[in-house]
């Protein structure tokens, strides 16, 4: 008899509503880790065009390096057939959650564990960035509402600090 595979978040899947804020798991993403010397390689091969400047984003993709990208794209995509080319691109989909911080309060509620200046971290934008010593990814989606990229092993510890951030507020 074949068992089914069950999906086990390492944090609740209901969301945690405060007055300052909501922390929340996004739903399940496919992510492709791409690298690559030359974007316009890797442009062939995704639907729309890269971002080349650090911090951008654009369809889906986040510039992390000046050679690397985190796509971020419905969960199913498939990922693209790079045989023969000089590029990456690695399934990193079950590596990682995404973490919501929505609400009036969310710049705080992040702040709390982050030394950047979210106050004027623009919106549609990421950063690789930490979080109380957790390496994150930092996406800023709008003045209310942040998303964080962490580590599977990593995403309890996050989580915990996010919902006691926004309880204090």
């Amino acid at each position: 008899m074949v068992d089914a595979l069950v999906r086990n978040e390492p944090v609740p899947t209901v969301p945690a509503h405060f007055d300052a804020a909501t922390v929340s798991l996004e739903p399940p993403l496919a992510r492709y880790s791409l690298r690559a010397r030359d974007a316009g390689q890797l442009d062939a091969l995704l639907p729309g065009t890269l971002p080349r400047r650090i911090g951008t984003m654009a369809d889906g993709v986040l510039c992390i390096g000046p050679d690397e990208w985190l796509w971020r794209a419905p969960a199913g995509t498939a990922m693209p057939d790079a045989s023969g080319q000089p590029v990456s691109i690695v399934d990193v989909s079950e590596r990682q959650i995404a973490i919501a911080v929505e609400g009036p309060r969310a710049v705080e509620v992040v702040q709390s564990g982050n030394p950047l200046d979210l106050a004027n971290f623009p919106f549609g934008s990421g950063k690789r960035t930490i979080f109380e010593g957790v390496e994150i990814l930092l996406i800023r989606e709008s003045e209310t509402r942040f998303v964080i990229e962490v580590w599977r092993s990593f995403a309890e510890f996050t989580w915990g600090v996010l919902v006691k951030a926004a309880s204090e507020l």
